[in-house]
This record gives structure tokens, C-alpha cells and sequence, in this order.
């Protein structure tokens, strides 16, 4: 080949492709603390995924406010003069459902992030270990509150509607809200401490259904048998020991609410400084031992 014709030697190209400095704002860790807590929410309802991610929560968020419209039905329909449930009570009968709600949203919040060793980046800057905290306990109460308060809400329409005392009505709800806004922060950090012991998300639906159910079935068994030797005093005190007898027992003291304890006995006035005391001691070391464990994993 003539050498006036072979190919010249490939030259080095620099290519401008356009990278800038980024000028706009610095949102800081109050804008990323909100999203991880608008993200966790909407997690906690299968929101933003999957379509089978929606079908448990929104089928468990049916069938917490599916009896409360029959009631309210019921109510306009036969007229009655009250409703056949008081709003203190609304949760305890449906605390199944309730539990069954946490065991599998409690892990779906928490458990995928140290599966998958995410932790680590959310730590990076601009959020730091007690706004993952707070934004992941105030989403699932947040979720919480929403499962428990909606059916009262329903109820709370429906009283009016088939014209009950507008008085009455309004002071049970409100009690209503207090007591499943108490059971939601407990039930929260009940839930997200046992699911951040895992990784694994079915072994933290499991754990949080074992804590949740077998607490309940022994502060049960031994109550009734309490009962059944005519220890009384015993049958208040036992309610100590299980998540859902605490709230019971703080609601059937405070908020005039009819006690679910074997023959209602409930505890006293002064033995419901006791649950209130336990309680919030459980509600804050939920949110400790949460911090605790994040000052260690994944780093």
C-alpha cells in the first residue's frame, strides 16, 4: 500500500459531556428523614410496589373496618340506641388482625434493609442513626394508627348518622382514638425490636407473632384460672405481662372503658398507674434497644 494512503494513527479524543457542579439546595436530613418516613408508610400499605405487596395489607385493612360497617348497618337499620361495641373496644376484639398486620409489615420495614446490607448507606451523610430510628417507628405507628383509628371513624359516622347522642358519641370516640393511639406506638416498637434482630423476614413474622399471640394465650389461661379459684386481685395484675392486656387494662382505668378481663376485673385506679408506668417504659426501651442495635449493625 502507497504510504500516502495508510490510515493516520487514532488520536486521543476529549469529550465534553456536560458535568456541572450541582448549585440548587441542600435539603439536610429533616427533607431525607421525611422521605424514608413517607417511603416507610407507604411501604407499611404495599404502596409504590409490587401489586402482590398490596394484597396482605389491603386485604387485613378490609377486614379490620369490613365489621365496623356491618355494626353501623345494623344500627341504622334496626335503630338502636347504641352502638353494639364501645369504641375502647373495637381493637381488643380485633387484635388478631392487629397482630397479624405488625408480623408481617414490622420485618417488610426493617428486616429488607439488613438483609440486603442497605443500612450502611443510609447512614452515610446526611442521615444519621436516630433519624432512621424516628422516621421507621413513626411510619409503622403511623400505619398502625391508621388500621385502628379508621374503623372507629366509621363507627364514629355511622352513630351519627343513625342519630345516637352527638355527646356520647364524640367523648367515645375520642377515648377510642386515645387507646388505639397508645396501642399503635406499643405495638410499633414491639414489633420493629423484634424484627430488627433478623435479617431474615420470615423469622421475624414468626418471632412477632410469638411474642404477640403466646403473651396474650398465657396472661389468658392463667387469668381464668385465677379466676376460677376466686383470686381477683391476681386477674388484674396478671395483665401486666402480655401487649394487649396493657392496653386493656391502662383504657379499662383511664378511659371508662368496659374491661376483657376474665368477669371484668379489671385492674383498680392505682393498679392502672402501674400499666400506664409499664406501658411507656415499653414504648421508650422499644425505641432504645432500637437505637442500640443500629449503632451496631452494618458498620
Amino acid at each position: 500500500m502507497p504510504p500516502e494512503t495508510a490510515s493516520a494513527p487514532a488520536q486521543d479524543v476529549i469529550h465534553n459531556i456536560g458535568y456541572r457542579n450541582y448549585s440548587g439546595a441542600r435539603l439536610g436530613r429533616s427533607y431525607a428523614r421525611r422521605s424514608l418516613f413517607s417511603q416507610s408508610l407507604r411501604g407499611a400499605y404495599g404502596l409504590g410496589r409490587s401489586a402482590k405487596s398490596k394484597v396482605l395489607p389491603m386485604i387485613l385493612f378490609g377486614v379490620m373496618c369490613l365489621p365496623a360497617a356491618i355494626m353501623v348497618a345494623v344500627t341504622v337499620a334496626t335503630k338502636l340506641n347504641k352502638l353494639p361495641v364501645e369504641y375502647t373496644r373495637y381493637a381488643i376484639i380485633m387484635q388478631v388482625v392487629i397482630g397479624l398486620y405488625v408480623a408481617a409489615q414490622a420485618p417488610q420495614s426493617v428486616s429488607r434493609d439488613l438483609r440486603f446490607r442497605t443500612v450502611p448507606l443510609y447512614f452515610s451523610r446526611p442521615i444519621e442513626r436516630v433519624d432512621y430510628v424516628t422516621a421507621k417507628f413513626a411510619a409503622m405507628f403511623s400505619a398502625l394508627f391508621i388500621l385502628t383509628a379508621t374503623p372507629l371513624l366509621i363507627l364514629y359516622v355511622g352513630a351519627l348518622l343513625a342519630k345516637l347522642d352527638f355527646a356520647d358519641q364524640t367523648k367515645g370516640f375520642a377515648q377510642g382514638l386515645v387507646s388505639v393511639a397508645l396501642l399503635s406506638l406499643l405495638f410499633a416498637g414491639i414489633g420493629l425490636v423484634v424484627a430488627a434482630l433478623t435479617p431474615r423476614r420470615g423469622f421475624g413474622v414468626a418471632a412477632v407473632i410469638a411474642v404477640l399471640t403466646i403473651s396474650y394465650g398465657v396472661v389468658s389461661t392463667v387469668q381464668n384460672i385465677a379466676l376460677q379459684r376466686d383470686n381477683t386481685d391476681a386477674i388484674g395484675w396478671m395483665g401486666l405481662f402480655s401487649p394487649i392486656t396493657l392496653i386493656d387494662g391502662v383504657q379499662s382505668a383511664f378511659l371508662s372503658a368496659t374491661s376483657a378481663f376474665p368477669d371484668g376485673h379489671g385492674p383498680s385506679t392505682a393498679a392502672g398507674f402501674v400499666y400506664l408506668l409499664v406501658t411507656a417504659a415499653l414504648i421508650a426501651g422499644s425505641y432504645g434497644v432500637l437505637m442500640s442495635r443500629y449503632r451496631k449493625v452494618g458498620l
